[in-house]
């Protein structure tokens, strides 16, 4: 017998070998072993493979052609096997499940959006249609655009009302307000007169409550301009508040203090939770503060490139998650965040 059908005969053996075994195969764990077995790295087919260096030359292109045969012969009755095993597979699970395949598919969840991005877009709409354009500013600030700039150097003690988060560069943080893009605004676009709202995220370390989260969104508005007023402002303000919660809201003016505007002042707006008779979100007063305002400060306007004996303005800043809880009638911000689809579906 020459060495030629030596080899040839080793490799009918193989397959035969693999072909019987795998014919008494009954399940698909059992497949997974006969395949390392018969085909993986240590099988008895890809021996031969390894092996063709210590074959005479005559012979490898013949036995690279049968080995390559046999192999892709043992591949094809693994596809084989392994279709009919994960036919009876499904088979019996559907007998088990008690699966009626014949029903209908389930209908595909459509997205929509998030309540607070709805909200947002109102808000920009009512501004948009009193006059006011968007300005966007960055969510990662400076000390001084966050702070400095707005009238509170570092050693000033209202730097406290934001707990912030810092960065590991110096001087960099996320901005705790969106009040920073008032600068921003101011020196891009002084002397002109400016009339925009600046929303973003805004981020501070504080207590989750009902009415607090570590992330939320604000929108600020900013007037820059000659005889600006704080009249000016309480009408604009007023007129807002009743575009987004109804005519029938009631509103009221409160002295406050914020660094960067003076006089300063907070708006509120009867809780629609409860009507006015006290709740977890009003804190029992039957308001809720919907935002911060004020005339912006001199110094403010210096620092954005305006003379403050010439020019004037007003600043508001106002949480829309806030307004999202008074405007749905929602007992708890912390549900905005939560990702649960029972509730979101809602909006």
């Amino acid at each position: 017998m020459t060495s030629k059908q030596t080899e040839l005969e080793k490799l009918a053996q193989i397959q035969s070998v693999a072909l019987d075994a795998l014919s008494g195969v009954v399940d698909l764990d059992a497949l997974e072993a006969w395949r390392v077995t018969h085909l993986g790295r240590s099988s008895a087919v890809m021996a031969v493979f390894s092996s063709m260096g210590s074959i005479d030359k005559e012979l490898r292109p013949l036995m690279g052609k049968a080995a390559n045969e046999v192999r892709q012969a043992l591949e094809a009755a693994l596809e084989e096997k392994r279709q009919t095993l994960e036919a009876v597979a499904l088979k019996q699970s559907l007998e088990v499940e008690k699966l009626d395949i014949t029903l209908p598919g389930r209908p595909v969840t459509r997205g929509r959006l998030h309540p607070l991005t709805q909200v947002l877009r109102q808000i920009t709409q009512i501004f948009g249609d009193m006059g006011f354009q968007v300005y966007p500013s960055p969510e990662v600030e400076t000390d001084d655009f966050n702070f400095t700039y707005l009238n509170m150097p570092p050693y000033h003690p209202a730097r406290d009302m934001w707990d912030t988060f810092y960065t590991t560069k110096d001087g960099v943080l996320l901005r705790t307000h969106t009040s920073p893009g008032q600068i921003r605004v101011m020196r891009a676009r002084a002397p002109e007169p400016i009339r925009v709202i600046l929303p973003g995220a805004t981020m501070r370390y504080e207590q989750l409550s009902a009415r607090s989260e570590i992330e939320f969104v604000q929108v600020e508005v900013l007037v820059v301009g000659k005889q600006v007023s704080f009249a000016e402002m309480k009408g604009t303000l007023d007129d807002f508040a009743r575009r987004l919660f109804g005519e029938d809201a009631r509103t009221r003016l409160r002295p406050s203090h914020f660094p960067f505007t003076e006089p300063s002042a907070e708006l509120d707006v009867g809780c629609f939770v409860c009507n006015g008779e006290g709740c977890p979100v009003c804190k029992e007063t039957g308001w809720l503060e919907i935002l911060g305002c004020g005339m912006v400060h001199p110094l403010v306007l210096e620092y954005g490139g305006y003379d403050p004996t010439i020019y004037s303005g007003f600043a508001a800043g106002m949480g829309v998650d806030r307004s999202t809880l008074m405007r749905y009638r929602i007992d708890d911000i912390r549900h905005f965040r939560n990702n649960d689809v029972r509730f979101l579906k809602q909006f």
